[in-house]
Parts: C-alpha cells; sequence; structure tokens
C-alpha cells in the first residue's frame, strides 16, 4: 500500500501546506511545471518524489526530469505527462501510445483545472490535480492525495490550499 500525493503547477511557488501533505505521502507525484528545482529538492527532503517537467520548465529543470514517466506503483500501471489531455480530447502527443498501450492511470497537469474521469473506452482513470501554484487562472489551489494498494486505486480526496 502507498499514500500518493498528487501535485502539478506549482510555477516555484511551494509552502508550509503542501510540505505538510507531502510528509504524509510515501510518494510525491508532480506533474509538471515545477518552476525551479528548489520546488522539487524541498518535496523530495519530505518523501520519494517522482516528476516530469513541463512547458514552462527552464533546461536545468528538463536536465533533471524527464517528459514522460510511465512505472509500475504497486499493481498500477501509471503515466504522468505534464500536456496529456483527458478522455475524449488526449493530446496529439500521447494520443495513438494511449490507444495502443492504455495506463490504468493516466496523469496530466496543465490545464490548472482539477479533473477526475473513468475513460471507459481505454479503462483507465485520468487524475489532473489542478495547480497548487499561486500563477495562472485558477482561483483554488488543489492537489490530490490517494491509495494504491495492490491494484486498486482507493481513497481519493480532494485537497484545497486556499485562494491563490
Amino acid at each position: 500500500m502507498k499514500k500518493i500525493l498528487l501535485l502539478s503547477d506549482t510555477h516555484g511557488h511551494l509552502d508550509e501546506k503542501i510540505l505538510k501533505y507531502a510528509g504524509q505521502a510515501d510518494e510525491v507525484w508532480h506533474a509538471g511545471d515545477i518552476g525551479n528545482l528548489s520546488v522539487t529538492d524541498a518535496l523530495a527532503e519530505k518523501s520519494t518524489l517522482r516528476a516530469v517537467f513541463g512547458n514552462i520548465d527552464n533546461h536545468t529543470v528538463q536536465q533533471e526530469f524527464p517528459l514522460h514517466q510511465r512505472f509500475k506503483c504497486e499493481g498500477v500501471d501509471v503515466w504522468i505527462t505534464h500536456i496529456g489531455g483527458y478522455p475524449g480530447r488526449y493530446s496529439p502527443a500521447v494520443k495513438e501510445e494511449i490507444k495502443r498501450s492504455p495506463p490504468k492511470l493516466f496523469i496530466s497537469g496543465h490545464s490548472h483545472i482539477l479533473k477526475v474521469m473513468n475513460d471507459k473506452s481505454l479503462g483507465l482513470l485520468h487524475m489532473n490535480p489542478g495547480a497548487c501554484g499561486k500563477y495562472g487562472f485558477h482561483r483554488i489551489r488543489t492537489m490530490l492525495r490517494f491509495i494504491i494498494d495492490g491494484k486498486e486505486i482507493k481513497m481519493l480526496e480532494v485537497i484545497e490550499l486556499g485562494k491563490r
């Protein structure tokens, strides 16, 4: 069993609320637009970190993290990328691969819109944690946390961090 904290679009912002939740997680997953490595360094001090770079991330962040991460967590096939779209509107960059080899859990960021959707046609769950940074058009900063237990994704919770 793994407790996961999922966040995205920090854009260089990190505060004690985020770090508190990171310290409660077995793994922290960051779906891009990190902003700078001080964000991921601080998160990695609290928990095991997996991250991808996003479209605002500079070459330093891009050298540290990949564009895509695909891995197994417990018995769940996970794919994280920053610009991935969502069921019915996948990004052209992932569309063919996701249809050819769908993961069980597909995670993206970028939109700053919190979204959790099933893709019944591909048998996957899509998550976008919204944005927990202070830059962008979102009004409320959000993250997600959940548990992966074997092949099961359960106890999904939206964490609201307040206004940006």
